[in-house]
């Protein structure tokens, strides 16, 4: 049984936006099913927690004798196993894997520094300068997704663990409307949004928040 790693508690901004989901949602893709170890405060710097992950952040995937941290390289060995995610033949796999590097190398950095700009350092002097430059990059970089994904439903002919990497990364702009307002990017995070698989991922990292909180 695989076993992944999550947190009993992040901040209201964070939720559903913790990078375990991308781990459940490509296991709730490939039907398997799977175990969650939540981490409490402070958890992530026990000694043999940061053997497994050496930042202490989730999250980890446990199977057997293998430890594996880094959510893109979970997702990949989860779709490796399953053809919901990834295609047998060998150019549809590298096709597949192309865009999940280019959602966690040409797109998340510059998602992510938007974010911490607004999000995490909101009132530093620093980042009210930064925001504007920021924000015209990341749109810019969004700008040629969109030309990709335009007059297409996914990334490539289906869906695959591309495109959920891809609208996990997008999922971080909720915040704004810079993602939900276009009119191609939009509908797209919707649409995959809408797969089953994702309302199961989804459901089950809130419910772990919730029945902390209930307790």
């Amino acid at each position: 049984m695989i076993t992944i790693t999550g947190f009993k508690s992040v901040p209201p901004f964070a939720r559903g936006l913790v990078r375990d989901l991308r781990v459940r949602w490509a296991l709730e893709e490939a039907g398997i099913p799977y175990d969650q170890k939540l981490l409490a405060p402070g958890d992530g710097d026990a000694p043999d927690y940061r053997a497994m992950q050496p930042w202490g952040q989730v999250p980890v995937l446990m199977e057997d004798d293998l430890t594996l941290f880094e959510s893109g390289a979970i997702v990949l060995r989860i779709a490796e196993r399953s053809e919901a995610l990834c295609p047998r033949d060998d150019a549809g796999r590298a096709k597949t894997v192309q865009w999940m590097f280019a959602a966690l190398n040409s797109i998340e950095p510059h998602v992510q520094n938007l974010f911490n700009v607004d999000v995490f350092f909101t009132d530093e002097a620093w980042a009210k300068a930064r925001k504007p430059a920021q924000e015209a990059f990341t749109r810019m970089k969004l700008a040629s997704l969109a030309r990709r994904l335009k007059g297409r439903e996914y990334l490539e002919d289906r869906f695959t663990a591309g495109d959920l990497l891809m609208v996990t990364v997008l999922r971080n702009l909720n915040y704004t409307d810079i993602v939900s307002g276009d009119p191609v990017l939009g509908p797209y995070v919707a649409r995959c949004e809408a797969r089953p698989a994702f309302q199961r991922a989804l459901a089950a990292q809130l419910a772990s928040f919730e029945e902390l909180e209930a307790a």
